[in-house]
């Protein structure tokens, strides 16, 4: 299994996924040509322009990406895919149009034995268990909680230390630990932006100039930095 887990597309001031896209590069390798995106969870654009959006930062680096709403049985073109991209938006929605196509088991099929897989924001939360510790407004029913399953522990992507200034709701620390109130068992890890998880089976790195935070259920946050060993997690 190879996943390129990646909290944020952008980083303030700079262009749409130009900070990974080498790590993309580097992660796909040379042997791929052609990426299976998947643009569900975008929301307020049409899933054209979201792909064109994609395809302009991957021609950099010499991918052809092939949209899957284009496709009259996307199940057959996960089956047939060199590699699957999940790009981020509204997780909501992105998970409710999955279920619907009844890709679950085919994209998690593929995964697990071997296809690569990349997702950012919305697409690393469906990396996750379930879709639980999204930070996106839940504007459809998804008809189930569940993602791919493909790790073992929850991504919060885009975390944050504190609130803004003038902001006086919870902490994205706070909500967190609401989630593992009530879901003990659970592993969250606050991945911070400008960062990604690189996962080749059960070994994890982390990659990025920040360190992430990890959550348990009793016990004081850790952080750990890139380079340490994140095996654990499994």
């Amino acid at each position: 299994m190879r996943l390129l887990l990646i909290s944020n597309s952008t980083n303030a001031g700079e262009a749409y996924l130009d900070y990974p896209k080498f790590d993309i590069q580097s992660f796909l390798g040379s042997g791929i040509k052609k990426v299976l995106f998947i643009p569900y969870a975008g929301v307020t654009f049409s899933f054209d322009d979201y792909a064109k959006k994609v395809q302009e930062r991957f021609d950099e680096i010499g991918y052809e990406v092939d949209s899957i709403h284009l496709h009259a049985d996307p199940v057959k073109a996960v089956k047939e895919a060199d590699a699957i991209v999940i790009g981020g938006g509204n997780t909501w929605q992105l998970t409710r149009m999955i279920h619907d196509q009844k890709l679950i088991d085919p994209i998690r099929e593929k995964v697990l034995t071997g296809t690569p897989f990349v997702g950012w924001s919305a697409g690393s939360n469906m990396a996750c268990p379930t879709i639980k510790t999204t930070n996106d407004m839940p504007i459809v029913d998804p008809h189930g909680f569940h993602a791919l399953h493909l790790i073992p522990f929850q991504i919060n992507p885009h975390y944050l230390d504190a609130n803004p200034d003038g902001h006086a709701g919870e902490t994205r620390e706070q909500r967190i630990e609401e989630f593992l109130e009530v879901n003990q068992d659970t592993v969250v890890l606050g991945l911070r932006e400008g960062t990604m998880l690189l996962v080749r089976n059960t070994k994890i790195e982390l990659i990025g100039p920040r360190p992430s935070r990890i959550f348990k259920f009793g016990e004081n946050p850790i952080e750990v930095n890139p380079g340490e060993d994140l095996s654990f997690l499994f």
